[in-house]
């Protein structure tokens, strides 16, 4: 599995979700969701943007030295809206597109075998305490040592840590996409990361369409599509 294929089953999960009325569906409530409360966010985040920059560098007099502030602020407002999107993202999964995620999951499954596999039948609140637990290891954790790294886009080696937080919450957001069928049918957390560990390249591909501004939201409203597709082609489960 490589970074191509990881780009391919995530374009064919695109498709497959915009011509099918069901996924397309619940693929734009999954989008609003995220943009309404990235919108939320950032508005809520920003309106301390002044107070967050005197505390960092108070205006300064100098003609000669404004310009350096300047540049500080823009920079801020553009980490303040980064750090309120991966917030903004968090929130989404916690309350809503967890749930979404797993029944975009169960109509591909649907309809590409005409059933969906699953170990047992769990009422509604114990399935969304588990999904929400799977996301713990699954996107919380991994999305904010992402944004640890991210905030240290302010050091020397910031271009460094942007790149590796990129290519690790890429990597993550993908699994969080292609974990959902093999949690559903309980395999243990072991082997299920075991998984990711060997099959890393194709996640990074995967997950590089995440890493497009605007068009991410897109992409990750209708990744459980093509992550689905991805294992019921290659038999993956079965396989584990």
């Amino acid at each position: 599995m490589n970074i191509t294929e990881g780009i391919s089953y995530n374009l064919k999960g695109l498709l497959l979700g915009l011509k099918t009325p069901r996924l397309l569906f619940w693929g734009l409530i999954r989008f609003a969701l995220i943009i309404v409360i990235t919108i939320f966010a950032a508005t809520l985040v920003l309106s301390y943007h002044q107070e967050i920059l005197n505390l960092i560098w108070s205006k300064p007099e100098s003609f000669w030295v404004i310009w350096l502030w300047h540049m500080l602020s823009w920079l801020l407002s553009l980490i303040l809206v980064g750090v309120s999107a991966v917030i903004s993202y968090l929130i989404s999964q916690i309350l809503f597109s967890v749930i979404i995620m797993d029944h975009m999951s169960r109509i591909t499954e649907t309809r590409l075998t005409g059933k969906v596999e699953e170990p047992q039948n769990m009422p509604m609140v114990r399935l969304f305490v588990y999904l929400i637990r799977q996301e713990i290891p699954r996107t919380i954790i991994p999305v904010m040592i992402s944004l640890f790294l991210m905030l240290g886009g302010l050091t020397p080696i910031g271009p460094l840590l942007a790149i590796l937080s990129s290519c690790i919450a890429a990597v993550f957001l993908a699994w969080d996409n292609t974990d959902l069928l093999p949690a559903r049918r309980l395999l243990t957390f072991k082997v299920r990361f075991g998984f990711l560990k060997k099959n890393i390249l194709f996640h990074l591909g995967f997950g590089i369409p995440f890493l497009i501004p605007v068009l991410n939201l897109l992409f990750l409203s209708f990744a459980p599509i093509g992550a689905t597709i991805y294992h019921l082609e290659k038999n993956i489960v079965d396989q584990e």
